[in-house]
Formats: C-alpha cells, sequence, structure tokens
C-alpha cells in the first residue's frame, strides 16, 4: 500500500509515531521556504550563513517543537514553518559574529550511535540535492529582476499562500488593488521565464 504523502496524511502518521514521515514532511516545504528565508535573510546574514543553514535549524525546531502545532487549515503547517524560520534568523541576527552556540539544544541526526535521532533532511543523492538548489536559484534569480513590489505580491501570494484580502491587510491596500497588483507581478514573471526560456 502507498504512503499518503497529504500534509495532513503526514502530520497525522507523525502524530501517530511514525518518525519517519518527518523527512517527506519537511521536504515538500524545503523549496517554498528556501525563497521565503532568502528574502527574509537580508545582505548582512546572506553573507555570513547559507539558505540551507537557516533551514535546517528551521527543520530541527520543528522537529522538536511539533507536539505544539495543530493543523487548522491548507497552509497553516507552512504558517507555521515560517514563524519558526523568522525566529531563527531573528537569532541568527542576534548571534551573528558571536561563537557561542548551545550545543545542548541541538537535536541529534539519526547515525548508529544515535538511533532514534531525527532523520536527515538531505538524505536524498547529492545529484538530486545539487538539482534541486539549483532550481530553487534559477527562480531566485528570475523574482531578483522584478520590481520590489512584484516581488512581495508574488512570495505573499504564491510562497507564503496568504489569501488576496491577508496580501491585501499586509501591504496596506485595497482588496482590489492587491489583485492588480499580483495580476502585474505575475504577467511580468511569466514574461521573464518565456525570456529565459528561449534564450
Amino acid at each position: 500500500m502507498e504512503q499518503a504523502t497529504s500534509t495532513l496524511d503526514l502530520i497525522e502518521r507523525i502524530k501517530r509515531g511514525d518518525r519517519d514521515a518527518f523527512t517527506p514532511l519537511f521536504e515538500k516545504y524545503r523549496p517554498r521556504l528556501a525563497v521565503l528565508i532568502h528574502y527574509r535573510m537580508g545582505p548582512r546574514l546572506q553573507s555570513a550563513l547559507e539558505v540551507d543553514d537557516i533551514l535546517q535549524e528551521t527543520f530541527l525546531r520543528a522537529y522538536r517543537q511539533f507536539d505544539h502545532f495543530a493543523y487548522r487549515s491548507p497552509g497553516s503547517f507552512f504558517r507555521w514553518l515560517s514563524s519558526i524560520a523568522e525566529h531563527v534568523l531573528a537569532d541568527a541576527a542576534r548571534y551573528q559574529g558571536r561563537d557561542k552556540r548551545d550545543a545542548g539544544a541541538r537535536v541529534p541526526l539519526r547515525s548508529e550511535s544515535h538511533p532514534s535521532g531525527l532523520e536527515p533532511v538531505d538524505t536524498k543523492t547529492p545529484s538530486r540535492l545539487l538539482t534541486e538548489r539549483e532550481a530553487v536559484l534559477r527562480l531566485l534569480k528570475k523574482l531578483d529582476t522584478l520590481p520590489e513590489q512584484y516581488r512581495q505580491a508574488i512570495i505573499l501570494a504564491k510562497v507564503e499562500g496568504l489569501t488576496t484580502q491577508e496580501m491585501a491587510e499586509k501591504l496596506g491596500k485595497s482588496r482590489e488593488a492587491t489583485a492588480l497588483l499580483l495580476h502585474r507581478a505575475l504577467r511580468q514573471f511569466r514574461q521573464v521565464q518565456e525570456a529565459t526560456q528561449s534564450q
């Protein structure tokens, strides 16, 4: 029988004690979260840390705090991961340049000496990981060509998964103005994609 892989199914498997469901659950959200983290890091953190460092710490914290998560609706798990990533970024900014790390707070990854540890998120082959990272980098490069407001609209809608009304509240615009902004942003993004495909 094929294992269920929807977000809710994976969450229910974890709640029933299936620790192996963490890896596919986190992998589902890795690319979207990588894009979000990239744009929230800022130049100072980007010069000191990799997106993957923040991702790994976010997933470790999510693993430790999983009992506090309650599935409410589609998108709630990504919003929860995003809020954890925000805290990781704040901590990274606060502790940047300091060598002190609380090693005792780290969750050991699964190994021969720690068979009950967390399965590492990067259990894919190096070539698959490289392909995934290259795809994220290509997406970031395309997003970087857009004006800031267009990029922000796409990230809010397509990465964070906000509704038009939620976007309007966050941007301080009317629902109609937000819908028009998103429409224009997506149209320009498609033009960028077409231009890069024709090269």
